[in-house]
């Protein structure tokens, strides 16, 4: 099991997508500016930029980590945020000791306004078996190395709770702002396939 290293707009589904976009709207079931007000939404209001804006947070705020880790889903409602299901967010942090990775086993339940749409890989019933019952396996084929004694624990989201990881602060970032840290956040090290 591999991330797809590809460009979005080469890959079949995405080829797919546009035929049927080009149809609809030629049909008059659709209108190309409410596809692009959809697209604005969650390229810009919706998506990994807002959970990376609550990791930089919680990596200069001490008091904002743990209420973040002791309630997420209140310490999380300042950020005003747009897209759903965060009604009930659970933040798990990793550790040098410590890795966490997110897995919705039944479907693929997510916190969209969090971490923007699903990747493809994460609703693939391979990783959403293979990463419960082989998570190290399924890590090292991603690409992600970890230490032999590193304990890992993985997040089974559904619909009642949303998991999200909080990814270690890079040693490399002491001293940069909040909006820094937040560049150096990716969607996929909060859900714990990359560091």
């Amino acid at each position: 099991m591999s991330k797809s290293h590809d460009h979005p707009e080469n890959l079949p589904q995405a080829l797919r997508a546009e035929a049927l976009e080009t149809l609809l709207i030629e049909k008059g079931l659709l209108v190309a500016s409410a596809v692009d007000a959809v697209i604005t939404r969650y390229s810009e209001r919706v998506g990994p930029m807002n959970g990376a804006r609550i990791v930089a947070r919680a990596w200069v705020d001490p008091e904002f980590r743990q209420w973040l880790l002791e309630d997420g889903t209140a310490a999380i409602d300042q950020f005003d945020l747009e897209g759903g299901q965060v009604e009930k967010l659970v933040v798990v942090a990793n550790s040098a000791q410590i890795h966490n990775v997110v897995v919705c086993t039944l479907c693929s339940c997510y916190p969209w306004a969090i971490l923007g749409l699903p990747p493809t890989w994460y609703k693939d019933p391979a990783y959403r078996s293979r990463i419960v019952r082989e998570p190290r396996t399924v890590l090292h084929e991603m690409g992600l190395e970890l230490e032999s004694g590193m304990q890992i624990r993985v997040w089974d989201s559904s619909a009642e709770v949303r998991y999200m990881v909080l990814p270690e602060q890079p040693l490399d970032s002491a001293g940069m702002t909040e909006a820094e840290l937040a560049e150096r956040v990716s969607r996929d090290a909060m859900i714990g396939v990359v560091r």
